[in-house]
């Protein structure tokens, strides 16, 4: 079952939602990089069930240890190793699932592919797998800012037919998308969003929407032509994430409604800078694959949490019909949980065309990296 990502940042998650534990080995992370443990379980706050009343009440800390890679606060160059115990199972709710398919789950899936599965809180499909992406995302967070100024912020734009209503005014930080339980940077927004969650909630039923995404200071040159496209590799990861459906950069769908044209990113010179820009962002950052040096804008689409409390027709192991009433702890919506996760996997793919680009051109890093001290003290 491949769980592996990366060329030069490799990140390999382990575990099942009901498992003893969850984690991640991270690869390729240079050797004297400070590793800020509070700024990694502060990702993983934000990605914890139990958060509030919007979320599943399941009741984790989600306390990461580090038992490799890490010694007095830096990096040593081997593989770091990140894990995370769960204490909070109850499995018995999973029963009636052992010989029956939840719809839209991987429960059939996985039981046609492999011939057996962890019916227990969905084993390896669950969410908690994410735990490791999150984990080594914020290990690369921290690259990213340092070498770069690479500042990746997510936030819910819509849950249902409800729009956060921002616009392009795009929040800048992440304490501005954290500001409400719902992760919608418009107050107004995330009321309507809220009322909606908790209708759903009460009725046993569920919701989806869609999570945007900005990416701040990306220089130009990051990702590669043809089959290594920055957005391909972003497509794919975003896309790997549990209950994810769509995936749009820059205008997205809505872009095939315009002309060339008016669609056409003019470029011109910034006087201050000297840099080349573009007058408009309709790319989202990236043509033919590369970063141009302009804010990445990514949009995800997430369909309503499959696991429901109203009863379904369903089928069990022995291809008899039946009907299924879930049992368990589940999100009615699980966009305000995953905009950790799409922060995370975008950085994921960032720090990995980071390093593979400042690995292939030397002379690109020393213009466009900031050079941090811990570098210098290597005396490289």
């Amino acid at each position: 079952m491949p769980s592996s990502w990366g060329k030069i940042f490799k990140v390999s998650t382990f575990g099942e939602s009901h498992g003893e534990s969850v984690g991640v080995v991270v690869e390729g992370v240079p050797a004297g990089i400070p590793i800020r443990l509070e700024e990694i379980q502060n990702d993983l706050n934000r990605r914890r069930p139990g958060q509030s009343n919007l979320t599943t009440p399941r009741d984790e800390t989600d306390r990461v240890r580090v038992v490799s890679g890490v010694f007095e606060g830096k990096t040593i160059g081997s593989p770091i190793t990140l894990i995370v115990d769960n204490q909070n199972t109850i499995s018995k709710d999973y029963e009636n699932l052992k010989t029956a398919f939840r719809p839209s789950h991987a429960d059939y899936t996985y039981q046609v592919k492999y011939g057996f599965r962890a019916h227990v809180g969905g084993g390896r499909s669950s969410v908690r797998e994410t735990i490791g992406r999150v984990a080594a995302a914020a290990i690369a967070r921290m690259i990213l800012k340092d070498d770069l100024g690479i500042e990746t912020v997510a936030w819910v734009d819509s849950i249902g037919r409800i729009e956060s209503g921002i616009g392009e005014s795009y929040p800048k930080s992440r304490d501005e998308v954290d500001r409400n339980e719902v992760r919608c940077p418009n107050s107004e927004g995330a009321a309507k969003m809220r009322e909606l969650i908790l209708q759903m909630k009460e009725a046993g039923d569920s919701v989806g929407g869609t999570i945007k995404c900005v990416s701040y200071n990306l220089p130009p040159g990051l990702g590669d032509p043809v089959y290594d496209k920055l957005d391909g590799d972003l497509a794919k990861a975003i896309l790997s994430i549990p209950a994810c459906k769509g995936f749009e950069v820059g205008s997205g769908f809505g872009g095939t409604l315009l002309t060339g044209s008016t669609h056409n990113d003019e470029f011109y010179v910034e006087e201050k800078t000297g840099r080349v820009r573009t007058k408009t962002n309709n790319s989202g950052g990236l043509q033919g694959g590369i970063s141009n040096g302009e804010e990445l804008v990514v949009r995800a689409a997430f369909k309503p949490t499959s696991t429901i409390f109203k009863k379904q027709n369903t089928v069990t192991l022995k291809g008899e019909e039946t009907t299924l009433e879930a049992k368990g702890r589940h999100d009615p919506c699980v966009l305000p949980r995953a905009v950790p996760i799409v922060e995370a996997v975008v950085n994921l793919v960032l720090v990995d065309a980071y390093l593979y680009q400042r690995a292939i051109n030397p002379l690109w890093f020393q213009k466009w990296a900031r050079i941090p001290d811990y570098y210098k003290d290597l005396n490289l």
